[in-house]
Formats: structure tokens, C-alpha cells, sequence
């Protein structure tokens, strides 16, 4: 560890590390990891709360007083009143895990006062330590990283996440994709939504879109992301997205276009909007279909305001 990071990363990183070691050992003989299953194809393992444990022990032993809001134990641990809150997934990308599918990774961020101020994504399976403090950029292992220069959609490549869950609206997700595809060079899904935020920061993605997101697959993200000279928010390009459980991502040219193509199927999307599209469903679907009440038409670009207030995106409440 760095004695020029700032102190409480530097113990985040610590706690990610271990944690990494405990993933790592486990993917070793991935067959023998007792699986348990949430709800349908949402899946958590011994090493899921293994890891878990050993990052809320580092953290509280650090810094007792703090908060704690993890995947799997929600504020069980740690302080219920404390301005700082460490944001925890001690595993994302957990399908991938079980089925040795080296893709996931951890993610910490540290919330002070409802603001993300420290960030770690560390993927374990590549060594990579992706890491940001607010208002000193985001860096790979070390490095300085920023978000890719592309400037026109069909040049970019977009990442994304499938619905899984029952309820989950798929019909609206593939029209999604559908018109992401269109205009853009690909679409990629790799299944650790904290790591592609990372990657976005990194430049490695020119983008990144999907609904369905908790506060802790996005805190530590979000910041790597706009400490990268990125823009975060929800579909409809407004900064307080952390709990509305749709987040958007990418270089600010980038997230600008993306914004009106993805913004009409909000949950945000203003009454007209979702009407048009409803409309729209209907005319191109079976007699029998049912048009979901959530689908949204087109939402305008946002302004050079709605975008400077979104690259503040890390700053939203929870």
C-alpha cells in the first residue's frame, strides 16, 4: 500500500486484497463451493459471506465507529448513526464465479454523509486494483486512468446486464439492446456490473447501461467513473441514481447520445413519453401482448446543466 493514498483507502484495499486471496483460493476447486440460491438464478456461496466477513473485520478493526452496508448482511455490523458507511459486494459477478468464468471482483466505497468518497474494484483473477478518492482521479493499479476519447456511438463499445430476475421486464431490455446495437460497434455483457463501471473509467468501454442495480454494485464504480472524467446517472441522465436501480455510464460525449436513447425506457420517463412507447408496443406486438406500464419514448438530450450536474453522479444520497 501507498503512503500517499488517502488512509481509509488504503485500508479498503487492504480488506480487498484479503478478500481476493479468499476468492482466489475458492476458484481453485470452484466444484467443491457450497451454493445457495436468493431467489431464481440469483445465486450466493460460503465464499461470498467468506469474503464478506474478512472485509467488514479489516474495516471495523481499522475503524470501529464506522457504518457498514454489505450485499449479504445489510447493516448487521458496524455503527447505525455514523456519517461514514462502507459499501460493500464482496463478490460481484457470483454466476460467473460457480461457473469458473473468470470475470467478477470485489467492490468498497466509503460513503461520507450520503457522498461516495473512496473507492476499490479489485478483480482477483487478474491482480487488478482499480481505485479512486474523491477529487484526486481514479487509477489501475497505480496508474492514472481515463475514459476513452471515442466521441461517436457507432465507434463504441457498450456494456451491459441481462435480466435475470422473476418480474424483470424483458421485452423492454431487448428493445434496449436492440437500439443500442443498432448504432453502436458492440454490445458486451460480462456480468459484474462494478467492473464494467471500472472498465469505463479505464476506457476500456466507451459505456455502460442497467436496471435492476443495488447501491453496492454501483457506489465504487460511479466514483472510479466520474474521477475518470466520466459521467454517471440514471437512463433519463439525472446525478441521484445510487438507489433507483437503473444506472447509466460513460465518457461525457458518449453518455449525451445515450441518454435520449435509453431515457424512454425509464421509470422516469415523463407520463407522455411512456404513453408513446406504449403505443409504439402495440403497434409492433401481437394482439395478445401486454405492453409494460414502465416502457418510455424518446427523452430529449440532455443540457450542458443536466450534464454537468450528473458528472456529480458519485454524490447522490442513499
Amino acid at each position: 500500500m501507498s503512503s500517499t493514498l488517502h488512509p481509509m483507502l488504503n485500508v479498503a484495499i487492504k480488506a480487498a486484497r484479503a478478500a481476493g486471496a479468499i476468492i482466489n483460493r475458492a476458484a481453485l476447486d470452484v466444484e467443491s463451493v457450497r451454493i445457495s440460491q436468493k431467489q431464481i438464478n440469483d445465486f450466493v456461496t460460503e465464499v461470498d459471506h467468506a469474503s464478506e466477513k474478512i472485509i467488514i473485520e479489516t474495516l471495523l478493526t481499522a475503524y470501529p465507529g464506522h457504518g457498514i452496508l454489505a450485499e449479504e448482511s445489510g447493516k448487521e455490523y458496524g455503527a447505525r448513526d455514523s456519517e461514514f458507511v462502507w459499501i460493500i459486494d464482496p463478490l460481484d459477478g457470483t454466476t460467473n464465479f460457480i461457473h469458473g468464468f473468470p470475470v467478477y471482483c470485489i467492490s468498497i466505497a466509503l460513503a461520507v454523509k450520503g457522498k461516495v468518497e473512496q473507492a476499490v474494484v479489485y478483480d482477483p483473477t487478474r491482480n487488478d486494483l482499480f481505485t479512486a478518492t474523491k477529487g484526486r482521479g481514479a487509477y489501475l493499479n497505480e496508474r492514472r486512468i481515463r475514459v476513452s476519447k471515442r466521441t461517436q456511438l457507432k465507434d463504441c463499445l457498450i456494456s451491459t446486464g441481462f435480466p435475470f430476475r422473476p418480474g424483470d421486464n424483458f421485452k423492454s431490455y431487448l428493445n434496449m439492446m436492440a437500439d443500442v446495437m443498432q448504432r453502436t460497434a458492440g454490445l458486451r455483457r460480462p456480468g459484474a456490473a462494478a467492473l464494467d463501471l471500472a472498465y469505463v473509467a479505464a476506457g476500456f468501454t466507451d459505456g455502460f447501461f442497467e436496471t435492476g442495480l443495488s447501491i453496492w454494485d454501483v457506489a465504487a464504480g460511479s466514483l472510479l467513473v466520474t474521477e475518470a472524467g466520466g459521467l454517471v446517472g440514471n437512463f433519463t441522465g439525472e446525478a441521484d441514481f445510487l438507489e433507483q436501480r437503473e444506472c447509466l455510464a460513460g465518457n461525457p460525449r458518449v453518455y449525451g447520445q445515450l441518454v435520449p436513447v435509453l431515457g424512454k425506457y425509464s421509470k422516469f420517463a415523463s407520463a407522455g413519453d411512456k404513453a408513446a412507447v406504449r403505443q409504439a408496443g402495440a403497434a409492433d406486438a401481437p394482439a395478445t401482448d401486454t405492453p409494460d406500464a414502465d416502457e418510455g419514448a424518446d427523452a430529449a438530450e440532455p443540457t450542458a446543466p443536466q450534464a454537468d450536474n450528473t458528472a456529480k453522479g458519485e454524490d447522490a444520497p442513499f
